[in-house]
This record gives structure tokens, C-alpha cells and sequence, in this order.
């Protein structure tokens, strides 16, 4: 459990090798046009990394979820950003674990190929936020469609995906029986919405992450498109939302690795006063103790992945492995800023990329505060706070 298999070693050194022909520059002219990394992102495909969890017989490589999280982890601590592809990885599985066969041999093949792209998840909405029970977009039937109504917000790469996982109110709040039934889950063809019922806004923010605004006109979803039961869609999502805290949180430890090794590198060479500043132990001190945070936080990685990959109940081990991971990647990247002084805010240098890149996990998926009060809830038996 401590120490890669040969296998995930070797997958290991082949993404490692994959990224070294993505070095800063290519990141930094991308952030500075705010462009999409395609190429990057063909590169990944084409090796069949982002196939990694989807089963042999539908083209992909049939890996558990450790060793999906040791490419998320190698690509980050590469240097390099896996958020404009990392998606697909957890949204395929509501496919997978929920579609039908059709459905699964309809999309899987082409999504393993690169010939679709599943990049877009659409559960946020800018009036419910993390209240996904409070979301207001509305799927009516109608014939052998359901007609969308409503918006979603912070739905990453909708303008780089073909495809969407949509969840939507199939049956009004106040008429279910239990709080938890009403939603619905969908996969939307962007190709063909785009213009009839869908209209895509990109959102302009502090990092580089190709989100948008989603608004939904009369689109018309033909029923096919219904993935698994009427009603019972966010069964559906919260089982791919535990994949993707752990799956983010390896990309966290892989952020904290890259900037412990940049703060290490430059504190043993930079001289200050005909000393190397790594010799003070202001200088040694935060990066050491954000070094020992985040092996800490990859032991949880490496238990929840663990027990997803073995069937088990990890809702608790997610929520920790995401939080711990991005506090460990936010303390290292802290202590990089510092070490560095001014040269840290030169592009030249990366840092202040990768500092506003690892900035928004504490945030994003979900946020510190809802994890703790899960936690407290659900593990610690404390009243529900909201």
C-alpha cells in the first residue's frame, strides 16, 4: 500500500516522460492567451492515459482507481495541469457504473479513443451553489424527449467537450417522498445543443480552467439519453463525486511535490549574505513541515483509492484525502512563494502558475467547510449543522 507496484512505476516514468515534452513555456503561453491545452490533451489520449479506468472490452486499460490517481499525481508534480482533461476519468463512471449496455457501447469506445470527448459535468447552479437538492433546472418528458429548462455555472471545458453529464429536476421538491429522489441524470450531446437550446459563456478567472455558464432553452434531450432510473440521478453523481475528491487530491499531492522540490532546489543554491538561505531554519522550516503534510495526506490518497479499487465505503476517506491534500499543496506552495521572495511572482519561474492553479482546491470540488461538516456529521455522530 506504501510503495508503487512495478506496474504504476513504470506508468509512472511513462506519463513523467510525457509531460517533459510540456515544459513552463507551453503552460505559460497557454495561460497567457487563455488557451486550451489541446495538444497536451490529444498527447494523453493517444497514450491512453485517460482511458485508464474504463474496463478492457470498451478500449480502455481496465486500471483501478490508485493507478488513475498516480497519473493525476505525476502530471501535476510534473509541473504540468491535468484540469483540462481530468474530468473525463470520473464522469465516464456514471456511465459505466449506471448506463445501460447500449449506452455503454454507444459512448465508452469513442470516449477511450478520443473520438468523443466527456469533459463537461453539469450540476452547479449560481442560485443552490453546493445545495445540489436546491438545483432549479428542470427535464420535462415530452414524448420521446425531455424538454431542459435552467443554468449551470463553473461547468469546466463545456466549450472543449462533446459530450455532458447533466443532472435536472425531473420531479418538483415539494412532490418527492424523500428529499433525496427527484433528480435525474442525463448525457447531452453538445454537438448537436449548441445553437438549439444550449448556450455556452465562458467565465473569465484568476486561473486558466476553461469554465463557463451553461444555459438550457427547450433543449431537447431525446429519452435515450436518460441514464439509469427517473428520479434517482443523485445516487448516480455522488458516487463519481467520491472518485473525483480522491482523484483531485492526488493532483494536490502532486502540486505539493513540485513545489517542495522547487523550494528544496533554490533554498540549497540561492546565496544571501554568502550563505545559502536553505542554512535558516525560517527558510527550512515551513517546507519541511508542509513536506511531512502532504506524505501524510498521500497515505490518505493512497487508503481511499485503496478501498474504492476494493469495493469498499470511502465517502469519509474522500472527503479527507481532498481536504488534507489541498491544505498539504497550499502550505507547500506558501512556503515556495516565500523562499523564492520576488522571483516568485516571474512567470519565468512557474510558481505563481502552479500557486493559483493548486489555490482553488480548497474550494472546488467542494469546499473545506461542507467536508468538516460531513465529517462531524456522519463519522463523529454530531448534529446536522445545515
Amino acid at each position: 500500500m506504501f510503495t508503487d507496484t512495478p506496474d504504476i512505476a513504470q506508468m509512472r516514468e511513462a506519463v513523467h516522460a510525457l509531460c517533459n515534452d510540456f515544459p513552463g513555456s507551453y503552460w505559460r503561453e497557454k495561460d497567457r492567451e487563455r488557451a486550451y491545452p489541446a495538444e497536451f490533451v490529444d498527447a494523453l489520449t493517444h497514450a491512453g492515459f485517460l482511458a485508464a479506468l474504463i474496463p478492457e472490452e470498451y478500449g480502455g486499460s481496465g486500471l483501478g482507481l490508485t493507478a488513475a490517481t498516480a497519473i493525476l499525481e505525476e502530471i501535476h508534480q510534473s509541473g504540468c495541469n491535468a484540469s483540462a482533461c481530468h474530468a473525463q476519468m470520473y464522469i465516464m463512471g456514471t456511465i459505466l457504473r449506471d448506463g445501460n449496455d447500449e449506452q455503454k457501447q454507444q459512448y465508452l469506445p469513442k470516449i477511450a479513443t478520443g473520438e468523443l470527448r466527456l469533459q463537461a459535468f453539469g450540476v452547479t447552479e449560481p442560485g443552490s451553489g453546493t445545495n445540489t437538492l436546491g438545483l432549479k433546472t428542470t427535464a420535462v418528458r415530452d414524448g420521446d424527449d425531455y424538454v431542459i429548462n435552467g443554468q449551470k455555472v463553473w461547468t469546466s471545458r463545456a466549450e472543449y467537450s462533446d459530450l455532458m453529464v447533466l443532472l435536472a429536476r425531473t420531479t418538483p421538491l415539494d412532490q418527492v417522498e424523500k428529499r433525496t429522489d427527484g433528480l435525474s441524470v442525463f448525457l447531452v450531446d453538445m454537438r448537436e445543443a449548441v445553437g438549439n437550446g444550449l448556450t455556452i459563456k465562458p467565465i473569465r478567472t484568476m486561473i486558466n480552467h476553461s469554465t463557463t455558464e451553461v444555459y438550457f432553452d427547450d433543449l431537447r434531450v431525446p429519452a435515450a439519453n436518460l441514464i439509469g432510473e427517473e428520479g434517482k440521478g443523485l445516487r448516480y453523481i455522488l458516487n463519481g463525486m467520491n472518485a473525483e475528491r480522491v482523484l483531485i487530491a492526488a493532483e494536490c499531492i502532486g502540486d505539493a511535490r513540485w513545489f517542495t522540490e522547487k523550494s528544496s532546489h533554490y533554498a540549497r543554491e540561492r546565496e544571501v549574505f554568502s550563505r545559502p538561505i536553505g542554512q535558516n531554519q525560517g527558510v527550512q522550516f515551513p517546507i519541511a513541515r508542509s513536506y511531512a503534510q502532504t506524505e501524510a495526506a498521500a497515505l490518505m490518497v493512497r487508503k481511499a483509492a485503496a478501498m474504492f479499487d476494493g469495493g469498499q465505503s470511502m465517502a469519509a476517506e474522500a472527503n479527507m484525502a481532498k481536504m488534507l491534500a489541498s491544505e498539504a499543496s497550499w502550505a507547500a506552495g506558501e512556503a515556495c512563494m516565500q523562499t523564492h521572495g520576488g522571483f516568485a511572482f516571474a512567470e519565468d519561474y512557474d510558481i505563481e502558475r502552479k500557486w493559483r492553479e493548486t489555490r482553488l482546491y480548497q474550494i472546488a470540488p467542494i469546499s473545506t467547510n461542507l467536508i468538516l461538516s460531513y465529517l462531524a456529521e456522519h463519522v463523529l455522530d454530531l448534529p446536522r449543522s445545515y
